[in-house]
């Protein structure tokens, strides 16, 4: 394996990264687009936290694709797995920010599907409820422990969408 340090808002910093796996690796068969972040409120949230969230949770998307999707394209052939949440179909009462962007990565994620399906590109989103990570645990912190009883273990998601690719 390796490790590449890479801020996912930064599109230059994803074309790096890609162009790196490239050199090192070859091709990219699968890309696992799932980096995230959360921010509370609504229409009050300041602009800058409103940019920062959609920047991570939709443009990233976005950058990863546009850099990726091209040599899969030539192959005829990639995977694509979308990191989401339940968020994006259920949205999120206390945070605005969080559940409009999630909803917006998951409409990308199906223009992907629709716009390359037929030219071999296949498209997954994970849309779990709840994920024992460091982002539902801030959230308990703060008193909002409403997933908490039924969330998943890290391990359990990547099972089920190893699974999921290999169903496919």
């Amino acid at each position: 394996g390796m490790a590449i340090r890479c801020d996912v808002s930064n599109e230059a910093d994803v074309a790096q990264l890609v162009e790196k796996v490239h050199v090192a690796k070859g091709r990219i068969d699968i890309l696992c687009s799932n980096a995230g972040i959360a921010v509370d409120g609504g229409p009050e949230t300041a602009n800058s936290e409103w940019q920062r969230i959609w920047d991570v949770n939709v443009m990233a998307h976005v950058y990863l694709a546009r850099h990726v999707l091209p040599a899969m394209l030539d192959r005829k052939e990639g995977y694509i797995v979308g990191t989401v949440s339940a968020a994006g179909l259920l949205n999120h009462m206390f945070a605005a920010p969080y559940g409009v962007t999630k909803a917006a990565a998951l409409s990308f994620f199906e223009w992907l599907a629709i716009a390359h399906g037929d030219e071999g590109i296949r498209v997954s989103c994970l849309c779990p409820l709840g994920v024992k990570t460091d982002m539902l645990a801030m959230e308990r912190r703060r008193g909002l422990d409403f997933l908490t009883s039924t969330a998943l273990e890290p391990d359990q998601v990547a099972e089920t969408v190893l699974q999921g690719i290999y169903d496919e």
